[in-house]
């Protein structure tokens, strides 16, 4: 097979000596990818849309969600990937970086009448900010290697779906995103000896991007059974002033903990607190309300997602629409307890700021007073 330079070979991007057509490694969990999440701060709507590339399964998928009140609309597309990495696009879902860290778009064209669409754009208020390099191992087996950063600002256009209309502005919405790449586990391949032998007895993740007026504060935590924590990071963010010299040093609040508060007999939370500390060790502490929340299963192609997830052929051109009862078991199955994002309004110092509280606790997690997997708050 021959294979030709493709759009991207042109610009001075190469990382290894390699056509741009491929990536310096033959994993097939290869992803490159992306998330925005877009809430009002009143509660009443939540869009969660991504795009992603896959080029060692040869496919390019998008998805966005909108929930309103019990409902989701979702759209999802999915092709071959071709060989022009530039144009961001995939069914009736496209995103067009307008300016690069400043500004994108974010369209979904509408089907019939009542079908989700949405034309977005978002404006960053605030710089993009490293997230931790994130590893994850089976036995020995490295299964996820990423690189990801956050950012957070305002949005404005509009979304349909359900005929309801909304209206977006900055003062009234925040939008955040969240950039990531590497290698990542595609549903399909056999998990081995390894999975068999070191099978998870419990995960506990928070990420947390939060705006407010003139600071961003990004948490993120992920701890193992017994607690032990394999990914940590607080770090607050200030507004990119108008000149080079104007800018402020992103600062560190220390080990973050973060006491959750569940509805009983469940372990969907309902509100929390992030204890974090300052450079002169002072006590932080933002308290978060939870707005109402979508799993990233239902629609968004997460795992445990039954009926489509990311990277996965579905033959090419395909486009599906369609509309969850989020409130019937029979729409959701295992897909509604999966990790779950939550549009919430938050605390610090009497300011009040929103973003997203996105949680999962599964199987044993010995701080949280959880057994097994079928541990549940009292």
């Amino acid at each position: 097979m021959t294979f030709r330079p493709v759009p991207l070979d042109e610009y001075p991007v190469h990382q290894a000596p390699l056509s741009m057509r491929h990536v310096a490694t033959g994993d097939r969990n290869a992803y490159d990818r992306c998330i925005f999440h877009v809430f009002d701060h009143a509660g009443r709507a939540l869009l969660i849309a991504g795009l992603g590339v896959y080029p060692n399964t040869g496919v390019i998928d998008a998805y966005v969600t909108l929930k309103v009140g019990d409902t989701l609309h979702a759209v999802r597309a999915s092709d071959a990937l071709g060989e022009d990495r530039t144009t961001l696009a995939v069914g009736p879902i496209r995103i067009e970086v307008v300016e690069p860290l400043r500004t994108l778009r974010l369209v979904c064209e509408g089907g019939e009448d009542g079908e989700l669409a949405c034309d977005i754009t978002w404006h960053a208020e605030f710089p993009a900010v490293w997230e931790p390099h994130h590893l994850g191992y089976s036995g020995d087996r490295l299964t996820l290697e990423g690189r990801r950063f956050v950012q957070a600002g305002g949005a404005s256009g509009w979304i349909r779906a359900g005929g309801e209309e909304f209206t977006l502005t900055p003062q009234e919405w925040t939008a955040t995103r969240d950039r990531s790449w590497g290698v990542r586990p595609i549903p399909g391949e056999q998990p081995g000896r390894a999975a068999e032998e070191h099978r998870t007895e419990g995960f506990h993740w928070v990420w947390c991007p939060i705006r407010f007026r003139d600071r961003f504060v990004m948490v993120i935590l992920q701890e193992d059974a017994d607690g032990y924590r394999s990914l940590s990071e607080a770090v607050l963010v200030h507004a990119a002033g108008t000149r080079r010299d104007e800018a402020r040093p992103d600062e560190q609040l220390g080990w973050p903990y973060v006491d959750i508060a569940y509805t009983p007999g469940t372990r969907v939370p309902t509100d929390a607190t992030l204890h974090l500390t300052d450079a002169a060790r002072k006590q932080v502490e933002i308290r978060a309300e939870l707005l109402g929340g979508t799993p990233l299963a239902v629609g968004a192609g997460y795992p445990p997602a039954q009926d489509w997830q990311h990277g996965t052929w579905q033959g090419r051109g395909w486009v599906d629409r369609r509309r969850y009862d989020l409130t019937d078991p029979a729409d959701l199955g295992l897909a509604g307890y999966g990790v779950t994002d939550h549009a919430a309004r938050f605390t610090l110092d009497g300011e009040v700021g929103h973003g997203i509280f996105e949680h999962g606790s599964f199987g044993r997690h010995d701080p949280s007073g959880f057994a097994d997997f079928s541990s549940v708050a009292q």
